[in-house]
Order: C-alpha cells, then sequence, then structure tokens
C-alpha cells in the first residue's frame, strides 16, 4: 500500500471521486492506495474462510457475510475494504446502498507483505475504535490465524490458531474451520 501525499487530509467525498481504475482505503484521513490484486493464494485463503463463515451463518441465519472490495464507511476519514466481514441480523441495518455505514461485528484481513503493517498496527486501532466486536489476522506465510476480542476498547489477543487447529469463535458459538484445508493450497 502506498499513501497519497498531494494533500494534508482526505476525506470520503475526495475517497469517492479517485479513479475508478485503482482501490484505495482512507485512514485517518490519510487516502493509501491498495497494492495490486492479492495473490491467488491470499485469494484461496480469503474463499474457503468465507466459505465456511458463509456456510454456518446461512444455516443459523445470524446475519450477513462480504467480501473485498466492499467499502466500510466508519467516518468521513476512515473507509476500509476488509477482506471479509460478517455483519450480525440486529444489525443489518447498516447495510446501505452504496456501502457499510458502521463497523461490522468481525473483520478479517489476511496479510501480504504490503498490508501487514497496517492490517496489524492502523486498521487493528482503527476497528477497537470503532467497535469491531472481533478480528482476525489471517497469516498466510505462518499458517495461522490470531483472533482478538474487543475489551474495553482494545482489541486484545484471545486465541492463536495453526494448520493442524480447528479454530472457533467466541462471536459465532457453534462455528468450527478445521484451518488444514484452508491453508492447503496445490
Amino acid at each position: 500500500m502506498t499513501s497519497i501525499t498531494d494533500k494534508k487530509r482526505y476525506t470520503y467525498k475526495d475517497y469517492l471521486n479517485m479513479p475508478d481504475d485503482k482501490r484505495y482505503e482512507l485512514i485517518g484521513g490519510e487516502l493509501i492506495l491498495m497494492a495490486p490484486s492479492p495473490i491467488p493464494y491470499h485469494q484461496w485463503i480469503s474463499k474457503n474462510i468465507e466459505y465456511e463463515i458463509e456456510r454456518f451463518v446461512r444455516e443459523k441465519k445470524l446475519g450477513r457475510v462480504f467480501d473485498a472490495p466492499c467499502d466500510v464507511y466508519l467516518d468521513e476519514e476512515n473507509v476500509v475494504q476488509p477482506d471479509i466481514l460478517f455483519i450480525s441480523q440486529e444489525r443489518t441495518h447498516i447495510i446501505g446502498k452504496n456501502n457499510i455505514q458502521g463497523a461490522p461485528d468481525l473483520v478479517i484481513e489476511i496479510l501480504s507483505e504490503s498490508t501487514a503493517y497496517n492490517d496489524l498496527m492502523k486498521k487493528k486501532r482503527l476497528y477497537a475504535k470503532f467497535g469491531v466486536k472481533e478480528y482476525w489476522i489471517v497469516d498466510p506465510e505462518g499458517k495461522t490465524i490470531e483472533i482478538y476480542c474487543l475489551k474495553e476498547g482494545v482489541l486484545v489477543p484471545v486465541k492463536s490458531f495453526s494448520e493442524n487447529n480447528e479454530l472457533e469463535s467466541s462471536l459465532l458459538p457453534g462455528l468450527k474451520i478445521r484451518l488444514s484445508p484452508v491453508f492447503a493450497f496445490l
């Protein structure tokens, strides 16, 4: 990701007026150019996780699952595009015509070399500030998923799962994801 520095602070209006041929996020008024599209392994992991969550959420009628690119408008200076997000049935009112208008219940980011700093630092703080209840950091290289839960306004690490584990989420009780197939590629 590259920061655009022509202007000191950008707003949602500036974000909407950016060229359509590039993807951006807006974090703290800083316009960040998204890296080229994710590599196939990233997409494989994302698809596998989203499939498992979508299946579970539909079966239990728990809410809605979305994937990138999908704008999540947090405020005038913060618009992000998480890899995967879940919004509970009770909060589907935040699903707008053009974007998600508020913090999802669950956000999942899959690390890449170009996004790791923002995902681990900037976006984690931002998600905590706006009330994301659970945040998953997926590390394709290490084949791990770290789950953070919101406690007193801070996303704190709760549990780490490796490719040999079965992931469980406190936000989605009963969800179990075997991680070996999630990370298995070619």
